[in-house]
C-alpha cells in the first residue's frame, strides 16, 4: 500500500513538473501583406513579417512552406528567445506567370502554443508594357 502511495505521488509529481514548463508563443505584427500592383516588367518582390515570442520558451521555426514554388519563405534558423524578434521574408517571383490578381499563403511549423499558423501575400501584377 505503501509503495502504491509513493508511486501515485512520484506521478503526480511529474505531471505538474510536466506542466509547469514553459511554452513559446509567437506573435505577428501583421499576417497578411498586400504587395499592390507591381508591373511585370519588374515581377520579383518582398516583404517581411516580424514576429516576438512571447511565450516562457525558446521559440523554433521548424518549417515554412510556400503554397506555390514562386514564393520562397526565408526565416529565422536559430531559436529565438523569450521576449526577443526574428523575422521572416517572403519573395515572389511573377516571372513567367499570368499577369493579374494573386493570393498566397506560407504555412509554418512551430514549437509554439499554435504550432502551425498561416501568412498571406497577395497583389496584382499588371502585363509587360508594349513597346
Amino acid at each position: 500500500m505503501k509503495k502504491l502511495v509513493l508511486y501515485m505521488a512520484m506521478l503526480l509529481v511529474g505531471i505538474s513538473y510536466a506542466f509547469a514548463q514553459g511554452k513559446a508563443d509567437i506573435k505577428f505584427d501583421k499576417t497578411s501583406y498586400d504587395f499592390g500592383t507591381f508591373s511585370e516588367n519588374s515581377p520579383v518582390v518582398s516583404c517581411v513579417f516580424t514576429f516576438t515570442n512571447v511565450g516562457d520558451a525558446p521559440l523554433v521555426i521548424h518549417q515554412a512552406i510556400a503554397s506555390c514554388g514562386c514564393t520562397v519563405p526565408e526565416y529565422t534558423q536559430e531559436p529565438v528567445l523569450p521576449g526577443k524578434t526574428g523575422a521572416i521574408k517572403i519573395t515572389y517571383n511573377g516571372a513567367g506567370k499570368y499577369p493579374g490578381h494573386f493570393k498566397k499563403s506560407i504555412t509554418l511549423r512551430t514549437n509554439a502554443k499554435t504550432e502551425m499558423m498561416r501568412l498571406y501575400v497577395e497583389g496584382d501584377m499588371t502585363a509587360k508594357e508594349k513597346k
